[in-house]
């Protein structure tokens, strides 16, 4: 059925009558429990432009398309958090020339989600990059630093760009952190518990995770959110590669969580 409705999705005249049928999945969705707080890790974009014969560049655009609509269809049914695992540490060991073509990227990708009446604008999004922001290029680290401070004061909704991230550095640098608080006697070692330690973490205001989705058919978690993911946070992994992991696909899947929900309660 996803594949259908994605082949349909080319053909204008039936565009509109797609979006009215997302509008009503939506709303009949919204009668169910609707995540707070979903993430996903993005794998399969290299993947995918090999098996389609294209560059490696394209398979990362349409990564950023996928997760630009899912990330809209969220946002509508009232997800209040999203965290998408768009860059490993250990993405630095790849070849120079992909580093550099995935900073620009998303570079220009978060330029582009946060110009005027764009998604931000629309449903009041704050941008959080979280991860080792020492590591990028100078560039990239003023675009970083400009979304960041332009939509502190949204309120409705926040999205976690987890970039260059691996939970290893969160942990180590919440470890780190704890140890200057130390040094500096403004603690005493009572005073470490697993609050202070989460109250250092980088992500330390975060809903508690929900869902977190990996495509591509790997299993398992690649050092993301090892510390946000508890007992009652449910594990989806599919084997779409990212770029084709379309609305259509992730609406059969939120049934299921939704299902999933209920017989847990």
């Amino acid at each position: 059925m996803g594949s259908l409705l994605d082949w349909l999705a080319h053909f204008p005249p039936l565009l509109w009558g797609l979006e009215h049928v997302e509008e009503i999945v939506i709303r009949a969705l919204q009668h169910g429990k609707v995540p707070q707080h979903v993430a996903f890790v993005m794998d399969g974009n290299r993947r995918w432009a090999r098996e389609h014969r294209v560059e490696t560049i394209e398979g990362h655009s349409l990564g950023f398309e996928a997760l630009k609509n899912l990330l809209r269809v969220c946002l509508k049914m009232g997800v209040k958090e999203v965290s998408a695992f768009a860059f490993s540490i250990e993405n630095f060991k790849r070849s120079k020339h992909e580093v550099d073509t995935l900073m620009d990227i998303a570079k220009n990708s978060l330029t582009q989600i946060t110009a005027h009446g764009d998604m931000v604008d629309q449903y009041g999004i704050r941008i959080r990059i979280v991860g080792d922001l020492a590591r990028l290029k100078p560039d990239v680290y003023e675009t970083v630093v400009n979304v960041v401070e332009s939509t502190k004061n949204n309120t409705r909704a926040t999205l976690n760009v987890c970039f260059p991230y691996t939970s290893r550095h969160e942990i180590s640098n919440s470890v780190q952190s704890i140890v200057h608080l130390a040094e500096d006697e403004k603690i005493v070692p009572e005073d470490i518990d697993e609050a202070l330690f989460e109250k250092n973490l980088l992500l330390n205001d975060s809903l508690p995770l929900d869902w977190l989705i990996r495509t591509s058919g790997v299993e398992r978690l690649s050092d993301f959110l090892m510390w946000q993911v508890h007992e009652d946070s449910q594990i989806s992994f599919i084997d779409n590669y990212w770029p084709d992991f379309s609305i259509w696909r992730f609406f059969p899947m939120l049934i299921r969580f939704q299902l999933e929900s209920q017989q847990d309660a």
